[in-house]
């Protein structure tokens, strides 16, 4: 089976940006019945659009429905189905069982994905689920690839695997955490966490008010609950001999930037996965494939490669999280809750022109000549070049700096760059 690079899609312009970059799958969420309500999330026009917009690039969509509701939800879930069912979307992502029933009602063709959120860990209740009509499980974090790989076997063979590869973790148990409810009010199971994990702790006295001593013994603080950010990308290989077809990445609420740095890289892994995985298919009908530990190694030095690329774009510390056993104190950060940010996305190429050899510019970020600055594109285009020549694209005059958000300009290019390309810059170390 082929394998899926599964991208989160927060709003339509995200969308775009991972069907570029390389994505096979996107999923987003409606305005409500999501769990990222502070994603800018799709419209009904917006939803019609983008997945039409994706279907002509071959791309499937899966809509996520995956909050866990309370009795004042279903009345306005079945309007919402009823208003979205001749919207051709591919799958739904849901976890409750209540939601499942009343998309099944209003929806009957409905294809059915079980999100993560159901924290499915185990083959039997993956094969309850598929007796409810589920063709594709989404595997709980906390599952190991060697339980993965034993589910695999114990499933039908139309039974489908995905599981996470990259981005951001949460504390409590396949994301059903009741600490935003009790700290905000905002309840995380029902799209609106307001991610206190990540916030700083102290210990008070009762009878010292006022006086705070950290948990942990540190100039910065503790952040005892700051879990580090999942990455797979040296480990696709395993994953896919284990039983997974689709990839995800999570990040829904993440950047333009983040998100093509993301897949572009993850594409590059699939694609050599799926060549490693196809000598092995060759190799069960004419015996050992090979070259298939020459073609492992080679995929664990490229790998280093792209894990370098992954981390110019927004991170926390990586980790494997559970795929290789239980996460030890090196899967969490204490000292901070600050993403790792090495460099600065500055400017989205909106055009090219081959003839006078510049880019049509949106600037995001302050640029000034004389920078030094990194291109990289959903075509694989990837170069570096000094900022030598910029100008103001409604009058064409010659600019020194660029400070003004989303100003359009006129950029000379070294080489030939593709509308979607990336303009990033390091940033100077302190």
């Amino acid at each position: 089976m082929k394998l899926e690079l599964l991208a989160p899609a927060g709003d339509p312009e995200k969308l775009k940006i991972a069907v570029l970059y390389g994505a096979d799958a996107v999923y987003f969420g409606g305005e409500a019945f999501s769990l990222r309500s502070g994603a800018g999330n799709f419209s009904l026009e917006e939803m019609r659009e983008g997945i039409a917009y994706a279907h002509a690039h071959g791309v499937k969509c899966y809509l996520t429905l995956n909050i866990y509701p309370h009795n004042e939800d279903i009345a306005p879930m079945e309007a919402f189905l009823d208003e979205i069912r001749d919207i051709p979307v591919d799958a739904f992502l849901v976890s409750d069982p209540g939601a499942m029933m009343v998309l099944k009602e209003h929806i009957p063709d409905a294809v059915i994905h079980l999100s993560t959120q159901a924290n499915m860990t185990n083959y039997r209740t993956a094969q309850f689920w598929y007796g409810q009509g589920v063709r594709r499980v989404v595997t709980a974090r906390e599952m190991s690839l060697a339980e993965i790989s034993q589910m695999r076997g114990k499933l039908p063979e139309d039974m489908e695997i995905e599981a996470f590869v990259h981005g951001a973790m949460c504390v409590s148990y396949s994301g059903r955490c009741l600490l935003s409810n009790f700290m905000t009010g905002r309840d995380a199971n029902r799209g609106e966490c307001a991610h206190p994990c990540r916030w700083k702790y102290a210990l008070v006295e009762e009878q010292r008010p006022g006086v705070y001593w950290p948990v942990e013994e540190d100039a910065h603080g503790s952040y005892i609950l700051n879990s580090g950010d999942l990455c797979m990308i040296e480990h696709i290989p395993e994953l896919a001999q284990a039983g997974v077809t689709s990839f995800k990445i999570e990040g829904r609420m993440k950047s333009i930037f983040y998100l093509a740095s993301v897949v572009a890289q993850y594409r590059k892994a699939i694609d050599a996965a799926e060549r490693i995985m196809e000598g092995k298919a060759a190799g069960d009908v004419k015996g050992p494939a090979a070259g298939q530990d020459e073609a492992l190694a080679a995929y664990r030095q490229e790998a280093q490669t792209w894990l370098a690329e992954l981390g110019k774009a927004s991170h926390r510390t990586f980790t494997t999280g559970f795929y290789f056993g239980k996460p030890d104190a090196s899967a969490h950060n204490y000292e901070t809750s600050s993403y790792v940010r090495d460099y600065t996305f500055i400017g989205l190429v909106l055009g090219y022109d081959g003839a006078a050899g510049e880019a049509l510019v949106e600037q995001r970020n302050k640029m000034s000549l004389g920078e030094q600055i990194e291109v990289f594109g959903p075509q694989g285009e990837s170069f570096s070049q000094t900022l030598g020549s910029m100008k103001d694209a409604e009058s064409g005059e010659p600019v020194e700096a660029a400070p003004h958000p989303q100003q359009h300009l006129l950029i000379r290019m070294d080489q030939p760059v593709s509308a979607g390309s990336m303009l990033r810059r390091e940033k100077l170390m302190k």
